[in-house]
């Protein structure tokens, strides 16, 4: 099934179907009803990652970023729906999460996007700011653009071993980015990014503050003034 626009569309043709698994494409493109109200909330928290990709990201974490649920206070009960948990309440682990997009989005969303200099200088400063050394990449940019910036950055990707990805595929290894990126102390993405949403939302359901999930890297010409979630009021 593949549909554009709002959720409510779907409800008569999944109440139809005799299926038991509906494969419904690009369902992120799905436009929610009530996005960001209780209902949604509910919905959202049942969208648990695979346990056996967790598994991955949290042996990753414990081996490579000194980071486990125990130590960053993101113990989670195992009925999602007791999952709620006050903001502020996780710590995270000792690293700095980046998303960094790249390929696309240098031409379609080429406003949003810094060059590898830029981002380097923004990661250094928050490494700074945040006390942190080191540096977990998730990026869908080419080899020679990492090592670049591993050149420059104290970082860290996780690497798959060959039989891992032909078992579980780009997205399994999208999943396994996602779930460590929402474990650090603290985590800053790219801007429309669907990639950085789904972490920001994870991070919203764990319980870390909004100051450390809801950042964005800025082009080159709005290093430092372009907008930045977290800076969000509201004003009566």
């Amino acid at each position: 099934m593949s549909v554009q626009g709002l959720a409510s569309i779907l409800k008569p043709l999944l109440l139809k179907t005799s299926a038991r698994s509906v494969f419904i494409d690009r369902f992120e493109e799905v436009l929610h009803i009530e996005y960001g109200q209780v209902e949604y909330w509910k919905a959202r928290r049942s969208l648990v990652f695979a346990k056996h990709l967790r598994k991955i990201g949290d042996k990753f974490r414990q081996e490579i970023l000194n980071s486990d649920d125990e130590k960053d206070s993101t113990v989670m009960k195992k009925d999602w729906r007791k999952n709620k948990k006050k903001e502020g309440s996780a710590v995270g682990g000792p690293y700095l999460a980046v998303h960094l997009r790249r390929a696309d989005f240098l031409y379609a969303r080429k406003n949003f996007v810094p060059t590898l200099d830029g981002a380097v200088k923004q990661i250094k400063a928050i490494m700074e700011k945040q006390k942190l050394d080191t540096v977990f990449l998730a990026t869908d940019a080419p080899e020679n653009e990492i090592n670049y910036l591993k050149e420059r950055l104290p970082l860290v990707k996780y690497e798959p071993t060959r039989s891992v990805l032909k078992k579980y595929g780009d997205g399994g290894m999208a999943i396994i980015d996602q779930w460590i990126c929402a474990h650090a102390k603290y985590f800053v993405g790219t801007k429309e990014s669907t990639f950085s949403f789904r972490i920001q939302e994870e991070r919203d359901i764990l319980g870390f503050n909004a100051d450390t999930t809801f950042n964005c890297l800025c082009s080159d010409k709005e290093l430092g003034t372009c907008e930045q979630p977290t800076r969000w009021r509201i004003v009566y």
